[in-house]
């Protein structure tokens, strides 16, 4: 074998995957038929799951400061914005809009009206502060952090065909054939992988035309920032200067590859707006659709998909991005360990299990937001309902939730509260918090209470498992936590007389996850 894992496509999600896969110890070549970062403007905010994500492998300065720049120039952007006449607006109104956690189908939603208490919302750490971060500089960290780990990226070589058997998969590229005992497609909407193999991709056909640019314009002076419903669809302006976005209910366009020129962005900017703008040049335009297709199983032998290859939605509410995130994380661990021999394959099943459900959801959160834009009477209706709702605390912290990904949680045996959710970035008696020591992307045993009974089950699990002993003061209710490679809480045991023997379920769940114990007698 040239490497264990071939991956198509070297965006966010398909570098993710190969740092994941370079973590469990394989050997991985990363195929990218750009030769640079694509600067079209895509997606500008990552849900909570992703920064977690990125956080527990240790980015978090990184992405701190590259948030702290972008919010930098959103708030100059709303000084200049609002301040033309040196009254003070301009000040205000940069303040005003940090107060914001996101919007749904374009309904901005309060940052004051979210209870924090709410799961997933008030427990991710300082990963919960990070949103505000670019598709690009994603992929340029995670690029970065690629080539530290030793990732083998081949820019500018594009996957032309592969011929996958029981063993291995060969793999055609522009630049020569490799041979891999796995191939995973991560290789956008219109996969090639995805084509090649056969994967069926069942779903709903587009009926709007979306566009999204950075433009130099004149005549802005009327378009108002952030989110606006009107007679003829939706549109945004901001937060940087020059950004904006139409919605149009007219069906999906005839050429998705025609270029996006300036008259054709003016004449539906001001179609949608009613403001008589003029738009100078296009530094940056894309188009898209809300069509939404998922594959119905993400494995077809040796042959995996993650990202947009599996699934494909509009790109309301910014959950593409942070799917496919999630998607590395909970195949790469997987996958390192069966090359490996750690895991049998079949832990590979649980991929499936595990993540459609997460997209079929997502598909669903971005069909209602279209249901809510539609300019007809019916709907209009129904948005101002949700805008109601969305002035209440209840209505906020449920749609902020969701927006946010703290609703994912995978159906896992046990039946502690956190088993199967992401683990709480707890704050623990040895100086750092659970994160700190998830940054090698191997599991963790957090033994709570010092128990050697935890510590000796774990004990065959050296190199799979990490075992740390510490207190955690803000929740002495837990007595142990078994944390994935992937953050997500595999088993858990509540402590004090009344709670279950606190090692119960935790071999089971150990050897669910883990493979057998070293030095375990197999049967047969």
């Amino acid at each position: 074998m040239d490497y264990d894992v071939v991956v198509a496509g070297g965006g966010p999600v398909g570098l993710m995957l190969a740092c994941e896969l370079r973590l469990g110890g394989a050997r991985v070549a990363v195929l990218e038929r750009l030769t640079e970062v694509n600067p079209t403007i895509k997606g500008g905010a990552i849900t909570t799951p992703s920064a977690e994500a990125l956080y527990r492998r240790g980015m978090l300065p990184a992405l701190a400061e590259v948030q702290r720049q972008a919010m930098d120039r959103f708030q100059a952007f709303l000084r200049e914005r609002n301040d033309g006449d040196g009254d003070g607006d301009g000040d205000r109104a940069a303040g005003q809009g940090l107060g914001f956690v996101g919007h749904f189908a374009g309904i901005m939603l309060r940052a004051d009206l979210v209870d924090r208490t709410e799961p997933g919302l008030g427990d991710a750490g300082p990963a919960a502060e990070i949103a505000f971060v670019a598709q690009q500089d994603i992929e340029r960290l995670l690029g970065e952090r690629a080539d530290e780990l030793g990732v083998d990226v081949r820019r500018g070589v594009e996957l032309t065909g592969f011929d996958a058997d029981e063993g291995a998969v060969t793999v055609r590229t522009s630049d020569g054939a490799i041979r891999a005992g796995w191939l995973v497609g991560c290789d956008g909407g219109r996969s090639t992988v995805r084509k090649l193999a056969g994967f069926e991709f069942p779903g709903t056909d587009p009926e709007v035309t979306c566009h999204q640019a950075v433009v130099e314009l004149t005549g802005a002076e009327d378009l108002k920032v952030g989110w606006t419903a009107t007679d003829t669809g939706v549109y945004a302006y901001g937060p940087m200067p020059g950004r904006v976005v139409t919605v149009e209910f007219d069906g999906p366009p005839a050429d998705r590859d025609a270029p996006v020129t300036p008259e054709d962005l003016q004449a539906r900017l001001r179609r949608v707006s009613g403001v008589d703008v003029t738009i100078t040049e296009v530094r940056t335009a894309t188009r898209f659709t809300d069509h939404a297709r998922q594959v119905t199983d993400y494995r077809k032998g040796r042959v995996l998909l993650a990202g947009d290859a599996a699934h494909v939605h509009s790109a309301f509410g910014s959950q593409g991005l942070s799917l496919g995130i999630g998607d590395a994380m909970n195949l790469g661990w997987k996958l390192a360990a069966v090359i490996a021999g750690r895991a049998p394959e079949g832990l590979l099943d649980t991929y499936t299990a595990e993540r459609h459900p997460v997209g079929a959801w997502v598909l669903d959160w971005t069909r209602s937001q279209v249901a809510a834009m539609r300019p007809d009477p019916q709907s209009r209706a129904l948005r101002e309902i949700v805008s109601d709702l969305a002035e209440t605390v209840t209505g906020t912290t449920y749609l902020a939730a969701r927006l946010n990904g703290a609703a994912v949680r995978y159906e896992l045996p046990g039946e502690h509260p956190l088993t199967g959710s992401s683990t709480p970035d707890l704050e623990l008696t040895d100086g750092g918090r659970l994160a700190d020591h998830l940054h090698g992307g191997r599991a963790l045993l957090l033994d709570l209470t010092d128990d050697p009974e935890l510590r000796a089950l774990a004990a065959g699990y050296a190199g799979r498992v990490d075992t740390l002993t510490a207190g955690c003061p803000s929740r002495p209710e837990l007595a142990a936590v078994l944390v994935r490679p992937d953050g997500f809480t595999a088993w858990a045991a509540d402590a004090g007389a009344q709670a279950p023997t606190p090692t119960a379920g935790l071999a089971e769940a150990l050897e669910e996850w883990f493979g057998v114990p070293e030095g375990a007698v197999t049967p047969g």
